[in-house]
């Protein structure tokens, strides 16, 4: 039966926090979940363009965005910056929870955040692919770009070893 719900998508807010970090523990593990403060806090920045899926009252899936700048690196458990020059839609964190995998909820995320951005002008977006997801993100149509910013590499570093900053087109 909860397979046959509908899926609604809609911003992510602070009252979803829980169920984010629940979904976080899931997919990456205990070691790669992020502390709720700092998710709170990031869901406070205006210029945040996070996402919620939701299936019968229930968070399935979460896409944390933002408006960020070319080059600009989130470090691991750092806050969300506010540009007011933003020109980059930076995709943070994303996770489908395993009860909800493989029917397309990653890809109606990015596309609806996608859209936003459009409605803006933007039309670049970057992420960090951690986790052995390059393939995946490259399949989305993002390529690698090396960090050459000593600061910005140091926040790079803070995903561990195999983290890369991905670049795209919107």
């Amino acid at each position: 039966m909860f397979e046959l719900m509908q899926i609604e998508l809609r911003p992510l807010g602070a009252a979803d926090v829980d169920a984010v970090l629940r979904i976080q523990e899931q997919c990456y593990g205990a070691g790669f979940a992020e502390p709720r403060e700092v998710f709170v806090r990031r869901l406070q920045t205006a210029g945040h363009c996070s996402w919620a899926a939701v299936q019968g009252g229930e968070l399935v899936a979460y896409l944390a965005a933002y408006w960020s700048r070319p080059g600009a690196i989130t470090p691991f458990n750092g806050d969300f910056a506010d540009y007011a020059d933003a020109s980059v839609l930076y995709l943070h964190d994303m996770a489908v929870s395993p009860a909800a995998a493989g029917r397309g909820l990653a890809r109606r995320m990015v596309e609806q955040v996608k859209a936003q951005a459009r409605q803006r002008g933007i039309g670049r977006t970057a992420l960090v692919s951690v986790q052995g997801s390059q393939a995946y993100w490259e399949r989305q149509g993002y390529a690698v770009e090396i960090v050459k910013n000593a600061a910005q590499q140091q926040h790079l570093s803070t995903y561990g070893r195999g983290a890369l900053y991905m670049v795209g087109l919107i």
